[in-house]
């Protein structure tokens, strides 16, 4: 047979933008180092796939890994029809040098239906394309196709004992918007080919469609004349309005005009990094302080949120707490520092919540950085554990957020761009402190270090991880600690 020339992740590539599908096929060396969180997702979305199989079990599996090529795959798809299997999965189709491997493909009374398996909690309307692009092919191959689903996790789902395969997936027929653009698919797959003859990598600056509808993959190339400080780091201003201003010529932010329709927030980021100068409101930044009372407590959490829950009373994606760090400062005396952090084979939040309620007191200002996320956190704990429903309102009624003087631009540093996250603030305020020495850098490499004691079974190994994941959490809230002392200070 031969070979294809698209498949259905390079259609649906090029429909996005055709110098990503040029440069995924001549130039792959030039795509961006793929991170432990984009893998995570990449695992997430095979665990779901396999999942959903158990909707349809006994079927059989069409293994690419376990063939010479993928055009092996459609070969055997073709074998496995004709010797009447009725449950398929990653069934493999070609149709005019397309190619496509199906999740799921189920024979019914009436024809065959296809089922596309996807990690998210609802439909977007680039699967409408996805799944028209896989009708297109199966339905010319003369596969009788009478219709075709979309497969998604429902996040409303909570699990008791064993997971309820039917319960945790959504199906929905997608059957009458694929086939309102077949005809599309049917006129964009030879513009595509064209592409793909062209000698030099097509001249197409770069646009919204970089990140819309995902995050393309060669971003850090057509990226790479963008210098630091652009006016793509202009905070909370419009995609549309940034590339106004860079298709007007206007790249950095000291090019940006003076009455340029900027917001006070945008427009103090513009003028700070034009003046080189910072801005602090004393006055606000006192009303802030004058509202926190010792003793001062600093919490972080860190959270596991697995697309099948793990644990019973839990949902999928739920950010389920799994490690907090707690230091606690009274006036004239040392910290002391309070932690706790559990293991993935047993659901931890009753034990993270009795050790919090233990040490954390019952006075005093509690400090987190973004009180929107621990307050969600603790309210999806009363809510599953509602026997601590009292002791928790009363440590949510101390929450302090020392966000909000970043946030609403009490202090402020050209150094910050535009941010006030506090991994933009520290370096920002606190140059000493730095992340970026650290194993685990971040929540999301500090959600996957969780995920892998699941499986680790080495003790060194399980030691070195929980290290890591201690002194990550530390970090976050000795940080708040050092912020905060900058913020006394003036």
């Amino acid at each position: 047979m031969k070979s294809h020339v698209l498949s259905k992740s390079t259609f649906m590539r090029g429909v996005q933008c055709i110098k990503s599908l040029y440069l995924n096929r001549f130039h792959p060396e030039l795509r961006n180092e793929l991170t432990d969180q984009q893998q995570a997702v990449f695992d997430t979305g095979h665990k779901v796939g396999k999942l959903a199989q158990e909707l349809f079990p006994g079927g059989v599996e069409v293994d690419i890994r376990a063939l010479r090529n993928v055009q092996e795959a459609v070969t055997y798809t073709s074998e496995l029809i004709k010797e009447g299997k009725e449950i398929i999965y990653e069934a493999g189709f070609q149709f005019d040098e397309v190619l496509i491997l199906t999740d799921i493909l189920v024979k019914g009374d009436g024809g065959w239906s296809i089922y596309e398996v996807k990690s998210s909690t609802s439909m977007k309307s680039q699967y409408i394309l996805d799944t028209a692009v896989q009708y297109y092919v199966a339905s010319n191959m003369e596969l009788p196709v009478e219709n075709i689903f979309l497969v998604h996790i429902n996040n409303q789902y909570v699990r008791s004992d064993e997971i309820d395969i039917e319960a945790i997936f959504t199906l929905e027929s997608v059957l009458e918007p694929v086939l309102e653009i077949q005809k599309h698919v049917e006129n964009t797959i030879p513009d595509l080919k064209r592409v793909l003859k062209l000698d030099a990598i097509p001249e197409i600056d770069i646009g919204e469609y970089c990140h819309d509808p995902v995050d393309c993959d060669f971003t850090e190339y057509c990226w790479r004349h963008v210098p630091s400080n652009s006016v793509f780091e202009i905070s909370r201003l419009k995609n549309l309005d940034k590339f106004k201003f860079y298709k007007d010529g206007i790249l950095t932010l000291d090019q940006v005009p003076d009455d340029s329709p900027l917001n006070d927030s945008q427009r103090l980021q513009v003028e700070c990094y034009k003046s080189k100068s910072n801005h602090i409101d004393r006055g606000a930044i006192q009303d802030f302080l004058q509202d926190i009372d010792y003793p001062l407590y600093f919490l972080d959490f860190e959270t596991y949120a697995p697309a099948i829950p793990i644990y019973d009373n839990s949902r999928p994606y739920q950010q389920i707490p799994f490690q907090y760090s707690l230091l606690k400062e009274r006036e004239e005396a040392e910290l002391k520092h309070y932690e706790f952090l559990g293991m993935p084979q047993e659901d931890p939040r009753s034990k993270l919540i009795e050790k919090l309620i233990s040490e954390i007191g019952d006075c005093g200002s509690i400090l987190v950085y973004n009180i929107g996320f621990e307050v969600r956190i603790l309210k999806e704990l009363i809510r599953d554990f509602p026997e601590y429903e009292k002791q928790i309102n009363g440590i949510i009624k101390r929450i302090r957020d020392l966000m909000v003087p970043f946030q609403k631009r009490y202090y402020y540093t050209p150094e910050m761009k535009g941010s006030y996250s506090i991994k933009a603030v520290l370096p920002a305020l606190v140059p000493e402190l730095d992340y970026s020495d650290l194993t685990i850098a971040d929540g999301g490499s500090a959600m996957n270090a969780f995920e892998q004691l699941l499986d680790e079974t080495e003790e060194k190994k399980v030691r070195e991880i929980r290290a890591h994941l201690e002194e990550y959490c530390g970090m976050d809230t000795l940080a708040m600690v050092r912020i905060l002392d900058v913020l006394k200070s003036q």
